[in-house]
């Protein structure tokens, strides 16, 4: 690749691309509306979204829908992290960064979520409390302001197939974490 073929400023990316449709431009909305809170009663799955001193980090998150988070107000939003390897690497870069992203699913729905906001990570024994499971309360509690949240175009998901049965993977021809951690 040389030189002439880059996009070295934001004017040249918009040249090169038409501009976004007005539906496009007026979904997005500083808090959650009522509908986007009831789609998000249904959602057991996201992507969390971090920048710090190390990089950037995505991390899954899930439990059953209605577990995995809580709305606690239409602009707040909050999430467990419980008990389990201890990296923390998305936690370190909410200190360093408190800037996140969220990208919400729900099984087979085309349509995603998607949240920014900024950051904070609690051990205030309510929220702690609020996410109790099978006796045990997470380590933190990360809560959100939300910044901005709209629905994202279905169509990377559709054009996927990613909820399509026929597209089911023989999960027994995918190397398993035990495998993908070793050295060749």
């Amino acid at each position: 690749m040389t030189q002439i073929d880059l996009l070295q400023s934001v004017e040249e990316l918009e040249k090169h691309y038409n501009a976004p449709s007005k539906l496009s431009r007026y979904k997005s909305r500083g808090m959650l509306t009522t509908a986007m809170q009831k789609w998000l009663s249904f959602s057991p799955f996201f992507i969390v979204s971090t920048c710090g001193t190390h990089g950037l980090d995505c991390s899954p998150r899930g439990d059953e829908a209605g577990k995995a988070f809580r709305i606690l107000d239409a602009h707040t939003i909050a999430f467990p992290d419980r008990r389990g390897n201890n990296r923390i690497d998305s936690l370190r870069n909410m200190i360093v960064d408190p800037r996140i992203g969220l990208l919400f699913f729900v099984p087979g729905v085309s349509e995603a979520l998607r949240i920014k906001g900024e950051a904070v990570i609690s051990v205030a024994p309510d929220l702690l409390t609020l996410f109790e499971q099978d006796g045990l309360t997470p380590a933190t509690v990360i809560v959100i302001s939300i910044n901005e949240v709209y629905i994202q175009n279905a169509r990377a998901i559709r054009s996927s197939g990613l909820w399509e049965i026929a597209n089911s993977t023989d999960v027994a021809a995918i190397p398993d974490a035990a495998q993908l951690s070793k050295d060749d």
